[in-house]
């Protein structure tokens, strides 16, 4: 499969703080992520709210500039702004929230038209012949044209979204959070349209996400990320098999399931988040894991090979023992 987007080393730092009596401050809010994303395949990122999931998002729509790390797009580094702005057309946005994300005074005719327009696409035929044409192939029909969006429900307008961000031909779509406002019905709905559609135009999904089950429909590989840093990364399957991380299964211990067995599992998490302004020394999940021994507290782990994943833990070998 062809690469069309790989991410080195990327991080993204805030300085907070300074003010009269403030202390100077930086939120590492990314913190060294590294991936590679291919044509018609989905990456899932999952964490916890507050691990950096939807500022990797934003980084990797060009909405921000990484502070460092190479970002690359089709074999080209992201190097500027004019860079950025070339590249910008091959990376569209599907956002968490359908109610907030669509302009409530513009027609869905006219919202599908928009990147056309600021983009000069064609004349005002095509531009609305092209809006058609996406309304029927993300199921919306041709008399709902001319409404406005507070005529639609959650799941229609996250149809809208969907189609806004298609119109324009991108290669890799980043989806923050898509289905979360739905109710379960409709989320699995959006999902498998989402589904249809990258089978169709071989697209590639960066699929933000806390939600494992969620996950497990629609991903082929899997992030987790926890204050910023990826724990573990591998293929979707491996991942819900034998996680190695201890986080990885709070996380997988923590997700509904219908199967008896499954419900039974338990892992006990103790200890709170730590700042993102004073992150510890070594693990930032010792303080909460039951593995933890004085070398995760004194030494960051870094990601490394066990078992097919790429573990950023001292005792990945072990975990699944425990």
């Amino acid at each position: 499969m062809t690469i069309l987007m790989q991410a080195e080393n990327i991080r993204r730092h805030y300085p907070v703080g300074g003010g009269l009596f403030g202390k100077k401050g930086i939120v590492k809010a990314v913190d060294g992520v590294s991936f590679t994303l291919r044509e018609g395949e989905t990456l899932a990122v999952v964490g916890e709210s507050g691990c950096g999931k939807s500022t990797l998002a934003r980084v990797a729509t060009l909405i921000e500039p990484p502070s460092d790390g190479t970002l690359r797009i089709d074999d080209a580094v992201v190097a500027d702004d004019a860079a950025r702005s070339r590249m910008r057309l091959s990376v569209q946005m599907v956002f968490q929230n359908p109610f907030g994300s669509l302009n409530p005074r513009k027609t869905v005719g006219a919202i599908l038209q928009e990147p056309l327009e600021i983009n000069s696409r064609g004349d005002a035929r095509a531009r609305e012949a092209a809006a058609r044409a996406m309304m029927d192939k993300v199921g919306l029909r041709q008399d709902q044209f001319g409404r406005y969006p507070h005529m639609f429900s959650g799941g229609q307008r996250q149809r809208i979204a969907i189609a806004r961000a298609l119109m324009l031909n991108p290669r890799i779509v980043v989806a923050d959070e898509p289905v979360s406002a739905l109710d379960v019905s409709i989320q699995a709905q959006v999902l498998n349209l989402m589904m249809d559609l990258q089978d169709e135009l071989k697209l590639a999904y960066l699929f933000i996400s806390h939600d494992l089950s969620v996950v497990r429909h629609i991903a082929r590989e899997v992030m987790v990320m926890y204050c910023g840093r990826p724990v573990e990364h591998g293929p979707k399957d491996t991942i819900f098999a034998a996680p190695r991380h201890p986080y990885t299964q709070m996380l997988l211990a923590a997700t509904p399931s219908i199967d008896p067995a499954r419900r039974k599992q338990s892992v006990a998490i103790k200890g709170e988040l730590p700042s993102p302004l004073n992150p510890p020394i070594g693990c930032a999940f010792a303080s909460r894991c039951r593995h933890a021994t004085d070398r995760c507290t004194a030494e960051r782990p870094e990601p490394r090979p066990v078992a097919g994943h790429a573990v950023a833990c001292h005792h990945a070998e072990t975990v699944m023992q425990a």
